[in-house]
């Protein structure tokens, strides 16, 4: 049964069937007509037949005269005195013989209303027989349906032997067409076949096989998967593509938290050996303590970023409260007046108080941030402008800007910008933890950046 399972055969097979059952419905439709026909013609033979029997002389005797029959005929005569003669006339003029028990038996049946009837005469076979009530009895009339019987027998062999022809002439026309048809579907399993057999599981996939375009007509069915399957296969291209990406940066940032947490350690390492060989030297001492102070705290920093960035990675939810955004802009550029007071900070709030939906810890993150980013990559005497909306704020500055390979690589991980612009070091994580928490939160931040000229505009959630 399996070879039935593909859709061709099943196909050919609904088409033979369809066939097979039409031409069978039209040879038995034409059968019965056919019978209908000749047995009506038979019966006007035989009502004929009867009133040509009937018309005798008035007077005459009622009985059989063989000369104005057909051969095969038969006739009963049922006389009112209780007489009866049957016959059933022979092929050459004049000759007859008498009818058995049985076959008069059966023309008795007969009803004299004048209709022409079925009757089963044994050995002589079908007959169609009428009987009509006369004045001195009644006469019961046949003709043999034999010949008609063999016309039909006839018919039914032509029309089986045309059925079969037909079945097999469908079965093999519908054999090379549906192939035929189908064979687009064929070259579509073929395209995916090929792409199941790439090795998707992990690096770079090229995946640019597709269906032709002559296949990816949505007019028609197969048309309609072959575009579907070209969608598919887009979407996955694209989905292997970011996790190719997604991979190489997390290879990237284990690296490069790896070598941020190598500097600080070797730091400690080497202070810690220097404290350890001048046990008798105050000065050096403290001066180990101290920069092992500061290498733990940079480290610590470090660490407390990259576990923020792995919970807002995971999906961790953050505070959802509303927060004064003019307050805590005020806040944060007070205080980057007292870090940074060779910049020019200028604060632009509006006359009401503007207030947002978020998180106050990690938005005050973001805010301080933006401004150490302003702070640290900008020369002396720069102007940085913080300016608040009803949906958030931006932070513009008139430094040297990002460059243009930068820009676009601004929010992720580990990246540092170029000495031009950088006076001091960092890890590079202030700017992705800004679009993280904001993304954590429903917010967005974008970036614009030319010489002179560099905003970073946050957009968040007015408070209702």
């Amino acid at each position: 049964m399996r070879r039935f399972r593909s859709l061709t055969a099943r196909l050919v097979l609904t088409a033979v069937a369809l066939v097979a059952v039409v031409t069978a419905l039209v040879a038995t439709v034409t059968t019965l007509a056919m019978h209908d026909r000749l047995n009506d013609q038979v019966d006007a033979q035989v009502r004929e037949a009867l009133l040509s029997a009937t018309r005798t002389p008035p007077g005459a005797p009622l009985g059989i005269d063989p000369r104005n029959q057909a051969p095969g005929t038969v006739v009963l005569v049922l006389a009112d005195d209780g007489s009866s003669e049957s016959a059933v006339l022979g092929d050459a003029p004049g000759t007859r013989r008498e009818l058995d028990e049985s076959q008069v038996e059966a023309l008795e049946d007969v009803p004299a209303d004048g209709r022409p009837r079925a009757v089963d005469l044994g050995g002589l076979g079908g007959y169609r027989a009428a009987a009509l009530d006369l004045d001195r009895g009644t006469l019961v009339l046949g003709l043999p349906t034999a010949d008609a019987d063999d016309a039909v027998a006839s018919l039914i062999g032509w029309e089986a032997a045309l059925v079969l022809l037909g079945v097999a002439a469908a079965a093999g026309v519908g054999l090379v067409v549906v192939r035929r048809q189908l064979r687009p579907l064929t070259e579509v399993a073929r395209t995916a076949h090929d792409v199941a057999a790439l090795p998707l599981a992990s690096g770079e996939v090229d995946l640019s096989t597709r269906v032709p375009a002559r296949l990816t007509d949505d007019q028609t069915e197969v048309g309609q998967v072959g575009a579907a399957l070209n969608t598919l296969l887009a979407h996955v291209e694209s989905a292997l593509d970011a996790r190719h990406r997604s991979e190489q940066q997390v290879r990237q940032f284990v690296a490069d938290a790896s070598h941020e947490l190598r500097t600080p350690l070797a730091t400690i390492a080497g202070y810690t050996e220097l404290a350890r060989r001048r046990p008798d030297d105050p000065e050096a001492t403290r001066t180990a303590l101290a920069k092992v102070e500061e290498e733990s705290a940079r480290m610590t920093a470090l660490v407390e970023d990259l576990l923020l960035l792995a919970r807002l990675d995971a999906g961790r939810p953050l505070e959802r409260e509303r927060v004064d955004l003019t307050l805590l802009l005020l806040e944060a550029v007070s205080d980057a007046r007292v870090l940074a007071p060779d910049h020019h900070w200028r604060l632009d709030l509006p006359e009401d108080s503007v207030e947002v939906l978020g998180d106050a810890q990690r938005l005050h993150q973001v805010v301080t941030n933006l401004l150490s980013n302003a702070r640290t990559h900008t020369p002396a005497g720069t102007t940085v402008t913080v300016s608040a909306r009803p949906d958030g704020f931006s932070v513009h500055d008139d430094g040297p800007g990002f460059a243009p390979d930068l820009a676009e690589h601004a929010f992720e991980r580990f990246v540092r910008g170029d000495a031009s612009r950088q006076r001091s070091g960092g890890a590079g994580l202030g700017l992705a933890l800004v679009r993280a928490i904001l993304a954590a939160q429903g917010g967005s931040v974008e970036l614009s950046s030319t010489p002179g000229d560099t905003t970073l505009r946050v957009t968040l959630r007015p408070a209702p």
